[in-house]
């Protein structure tokens, strides 16, 4: 079978073996009795204690039980508490078959966990009806829980493959903007692990107000690599310039926030309900992380926390990258001019809050910074004898 066929779901058919019905009562003539009534149509197991009966039940579980309740040693009812006190007998029905006839007693045993009460003396119809009853319900149960585990199975492999669906058009996408920019994937990979611990540090602060669960975080993390996907749209010889830009190509290069959010929505709207929030996430990163906490960034002039969440991690993230590593435009920085930078640029440039939770994990960011540092050589990686820039500069890559 190919593993995109849907698989069968299970039929409310009747078992293929006989059901077992397993016997309890401590007279034996009561149990001669019952196996006769009840061998014709089913398996009949006999127990003459309720000790005897919690050990052949737990062996192999019956399908259904039928139980005297004044017995000596363990009673019906204590029989029936720890039979539903087992996950592998709790759904096992048990019949009550006994010569209490008060109200308060049947009462008693539907509360312990009993699905019926027979009264005797009893009528051999009346029990083989009652039986039959509940191996019915209980057929029914078990072909309902075997569907719902299928469904359960079905839709996690569903699941798995959108999940592979989402990873496949992360990695294209990734693929084609590495391709064209000449940053390194170990800048991609940095700001990941920025963004996850900034991100992780915001949740701490925040608690259950700022809605960033793990599975949230994470998806934030790996949207964060789409940041500068709309790079792809921007000409070489503006996006490959050895050098700063001129107006013109800096108005070029800063739709790149745009296309970028252009394509991922694209990619959103292929996929539809299998996009997954990453995807979302990523949209808002690569539209909205060169905006400014004071409105003066593009390319929506939003303020404060009107830019996502997710864009204003990436800022942080994105700008101390750029800061501390060599791009075509600028000499590297070390970490503590480019913290002083970004300090200085909270509440303009910077959610402040975010600027204080990348100053409480800074050993966090140098380790990230020193385990993903760039081959010397390849573009990104800092300049052996790099001066050290006037300012962080206006260049939008």
């Amino acid at each position: 079978m190919n593993a995109d066929t849907p698989r069968a779901l299970p039929a409310f058919d009747a078992p293929l073996r006989r059901p077992v019905v397993l016997v309890v009562d401590d007279t034996p003539a009561n149990l001669t009795l019952l196996a006769q009534v009840l061998n014709k149509d089913y398996q009949v197991k006999i127990a003459i204690s309720g000790q005897r009966a919690l050990e052949i039940a737990g062996r192999s579980p019956p399908d259904v039980i039928v139980l005297d309740v004044m017995m000596p040693g363990l009673d019906g009812y204590e029989v029936c508490r720890r039979l539903k006190a087992d996950p592998v007998l709790a759904d096992v029905p048990v019949l009550f078959i006994t010569a209490l006839s008060r109200p308060e007693d049947e009462t008693q045993g539907f509360r312990v966990g009993g699905a019926d009460f027979i009264l005797k003396p009893f009528n051999p119809e009346t029990v083989l009806a009652r039986v039959a009853t509940q191996i019915k319900l209980k057929v029914a149960r078990d072909v309902l829980r075997d569907r719902n585990a299928h469904l359960g199975r079905e839709l996690e492999r569903r699941r798995r493959e959108a999940e592979r669906l989402r990873e496949t058009t992360l990695f294209l996408m990734l693929g084609l903007a590495e391709f064209r920019d000449n940053e390194t994937a170990n800048h991609i990979r940095r700001t990941e692990e920025y963004v996850r611990t900034l991100a992780g540090w915001y949740a701490a602060r925040r608690g259950a107000a700022a809605g960033l669960t793990p599975e949230v975080i994470d998806d934030l993390a790996k949207a964060a690599p789409l940041h500068d996907i709309g790079k792809v749209a921007i000409p070489d010889a503006i996006l490959l310039k050895d050098g700063p830009l001129s107006a013109d190509e800096w108005v070029t290069m800063k739709t790149h926030t745009v296309r970028g959010a252009e394509l991922l929505q694209k990619a959103i709207d292929r996929l539809d309900h299998d996009a997954g929030p990453m995807l979302h996430h990523a949209k808002q990163i690569a539209r909205h992380h060169h905006e400014r906490w004071d409105g003066s960034g593009y390319p929506d002039g939003l303020a404060g926390e009107a830019i996502p969440l997710a864009a204003r991690l990436m800022a942080v993230a994105d700008v101390y990258d750029a800061l501390t590593t060599t791009r075509p435009y600028k000499p590297a920085w070390d970490h503590a001019a480019a913290m002083d930078c970004i300090v200085q640029a909270a509440g303009s440039h910077f959610d402040p809050v975010l600027v204080e939770g990348l100053r409480a994990n800074e050993a966090a960011f140098v380790e990230i910074a020193t385990q993903l540092k760039d081959t010397p050589g390849e573009p990104g990686a800092a300049a052996p004898t790099a001066p050290m820039a006037a300012d962080a500069g206006e260049d939008p890559r």
